[in-house]
């Protein structure tokens, strides 16, 4: 728990929370809606078909024997079409949600290689940046050993010195 607390990033959680935002935002756009839509769509058609039911089964009661049969008839076809609407809403449904993970996955997996990318090259600027100073620095030790001739000797002495105890 420690070391989360002190690994943790606001930069990185900043934009893992946008990241968040926009996929609820496109699975809003593009999912729900639609799917709301379809199932709405499908609800109109299923309640007009039961109230086409109803009328003819008005109008069958005013009819003779054959009639009976033909209203037994409507009402079979009218639980197969119920039965028919429920399992498709539930396809699409279930369809739709899984289609909706998927994209998500995607999505979360292709901003995750992004950060990865940004965090490999920032650490790969910083090891330049610091290769650069390193020599820069290296640089100006070097020449202010060397603006001296007397320190130029003494260098030469000590580097010579370092050789013959090695």
């Amino acid at each position: 728990m420690e070391k989360l607390v002190n690994d943790f990033s606001f930069g990185l959680f900043f934009w893992q929370i946008i990241l968040f935002v926009l996929l609820l935002l496109l699975l809003r756009k593009f999912a729900w809606k639609p799917i709301l839509n379809a199932v709405n769509d499908r609800e109109d058609g299923i309640k007009d078909a039961l109230a086409a039911a109803e009328n003819a089964k008005k109008e069958m009661q005013n009819v003779t024997a054959d009639s009976e049969k033909l209203l037994k008839e409507a009402r079979a076809e009218r639980e197969a079409m119920l039965k028919e609407a429920r399992e498709i809403k539930d396809k699409m449904i279930s369809d739709s949600k899984e289609q909706a993970k998927i994209e998500g996955d995607k999505m979360i997996k292709q901003a995750q290689a992004a950060i990865e990318s940004e965090k490999k090259s920032a650490v790969a600027d910083i090891k330049n940046q610091v290769a650069e100073l390193s020599i820069d620095i290296a640089e100006k030790v070097i020449k202010e050993q060397l603006a001296n001739k007397d320190k130029q000797l003494k260098l030469v002495d000590d580097m010579l010195g370092d050789i013959k105890l090695n």
